[in-house]
């Protein structure tokens, strides 16, 4: 969002200055304001995959409570190394830098493909499941999926006094959903829901991670 340059205008951390000048002074202006953050279309790819091994080497630690293996799993590990690298960028913008293209095709593509990969892997296992349980399974799944987010709704709006947006976002990253994230802020023609979607997404994924393989433990 572009601020009016006024009087009053006050500089805040993550905010970017647009310096227009001959290259000379603003190469010279640019380590007295803060770091020179150029457009560029490159990756750091090295801080990229440094956090990606680090976090799969934490995921793939494994330790018992109740005699019931828990793990974040390689996944799980990268999430979690993604949320610190992010937020160190955020406290310093000179390392870490994705580009917003590139972004855009990790959320849209990159989730489409991972539906897809699920969808694939847990096809058989729901059409055996139904054989097995009949209809009540599938009407079980919609009341699981659907009860959670009614309370959620209800509890941000009575309870917590959130606005709308922040609440759908919330909602969305607590079913750990980009798309919905997406058609929201289409519909609200906003990126405010973001703000709700972040930790709900990352307190989603950890606890669907570590959660979805104790509980299929212990009902086994």
């Amino acid at each position: 969002m572009e601020l009016p340059v006024t009087w009053g205008l006050k500089l805040e951390r993550g905010d970017t200055l647009t310096l227009v000048g001959p290259r000379v002074h603003v190469e010279n202006a640019a380590p007295l304001i803060g770091y020179a953050d150029r457009d560029t279309d490159e990756t750091d790819m090295v801080v990229m995959g440094i956090g990606i091994v680090i976090g799969a080497l934490i995921g793939a630690l494994t330790f018992e409570l109740g005699g019931v293996p828990l793990s974040l799993s390689t996944s799980g590990g990268a999430l979690i190394a993604g949320l610190v690298c992010g937020w160190l960028r955020s406290v310093d913008r000179t390392f870490g830098r994705i580009p917003e293209p590139a972004l855009w095709v990790f959320n849209n593509i990159g989730l489409n493909v991972f539906i897809a990969a699920v969808g694939i892997s847990a096809g058989p296992g729901f059409v055996a499941g139904l054989k097995a349980q009949g209809l009540e399974l599938f009407l079980a799944g919609i009341v699981v999926t659907t009860v959670p987010l009614v309370v959620g709704l209800l509890a941000g709006k009575y309870l917590f006094r959130m606005q709308a947006p922040i609440i759908l976002g919330a909602c969305a990253g607590a079913r750990t959903t980009t798309a919905a994230l997406g058609a929201i802020e289409a519909e609200a023609k906003s990126k405010v829901p973001a703000l709700g979607y972040t930790v709900t997404y990352a307190v989603g994924n950890t606890l669907l991670t570590v959660w979805g393989v104790a509980v299929v433990l212990l009902m086994s």
